[in-house]
């Protein structure tokens, strides 16, 4: 049995049916089973719990191989943060893994460290170190920012004006991975026992600037207009005023300003000669037609 936390999302949904249709049972922890109501037609089992809560995980990791957690808490409002849900809540699931005798597959992200300037990758680090330290079998995958979910943030900020709306002067390099890309090779580190004892990295196949990002989403959808922007100055003023009293748009305003100072780019050399067989997703091939 493999179970999947975080599998009602965007990889997690992905990753469930690459899986199932390897003929492999997989059981999907979510804190709402409404959420899961798209996988029934998978044949998963669905239980209810909330990696934040260490007393509703005992029963759901029961029983399986290997737990895959897919989890994050950067968007999410109130309790759910980096610090407790991509930190706290995967120290619980790791725990509760290496109770229940399972490995575990840690999602991550590339430039995960101790010392980043996002929270979220200094979240995702200390994660890291705890379960490289728990004694569990272990897995670490780390991505690039995923294309599909920046096609839709620029597809709905595009929806009123026509004008995609890029935050920051938008000139960084930023490599963008496609979720089906990634879902393969953590379906490799799920089912290949020498995974074991590895971090994998993953990114996509360029590197691009959100100014390059948006005029691509133009074109696909027949715009000519050149995208918005919302300066480094007022995204600065809105971490300091509205995200006090919103701690989820302060982490984005202040993850916009990192993302559009840090380098972000990526080769995949490595890991493609490696395994040549993984797909290769562009961004051409991800926009709606």
């Amino acid at each position: 049995m493999i179970l999947l936390a975080g599998g009602t999302g965007r990889l997690g949904t992905v990753l469930a049916t690459r899986l199932t249709e390897r003929g492999l049972p997989v059981r999907i922890l979510t804190r709402d089973l409404a959420r899961a109501a798209h996988l029934t037609g998978l044949g998963v089992q669905v239980v209810t719990g909330d990696v934040r809560d260490c007393g509703s995980l005992p029963a759901a990791v029961r029983g399986t191989e290997v737990v895959v957690s897919a989890v994050q808490g950067f968007a999410g409002p109130g309790r759910v943060s980096p610090a407790s849900v991509d930190y706290q809540g995967n120290v619980n699931l790791i725990d509760a893994s290496r109770d229940a005798g399972a490995a575990l597959v840690l999602m991550s992200v590339v430039g995960a460290a101790a010392d980043s300037p996002m929270e979220l990758f200094r979240m995702k680090y200390a994660a890291e170190q705890h379960l490289r330290a728990s004694g569990a079998g272990w897995t670490i995958v780390r991505a690039t920012a995923f294309v599909e979910l920046w096609i839709d943030v620029l597809k709905k900020t595009a929806a009123r004006s026509g004008r995609p709306v890029v935050f920051g002067r938008g000139n960084n390099p930023i490599n963008f991975v496609s979720v089906n890309d990634v879902a393969a090779l953590t379906e490799r580190a799920v089912t290949d026992p020498a995974a074991r004892g590895r971090v994998f990295e993953i990114g996509g196949p360029a590197n691009l600037t959100f100014s390059q990002f948006a005029a691509t989403i133009q074109e696909a959808a027949g715009r000519t207009s050149a995208p918005r922007h919302v300066p480094p100055t007022l995204l600065r003023l809105m971490a300091g005023t509205v995200g006090r009293v919103k701690p989820e748009i302060g982490r984005q305003a202040r993850a916009a300003l990192i993302m559009d100072r840090a380098d972000l780019a990526y080769d995949v050399t490595a890991l493609r000669q490696e395994y040549p067989g993984l797909p290769c997703t562009p961004l051409s091939t991800c926009l709606p037609s």
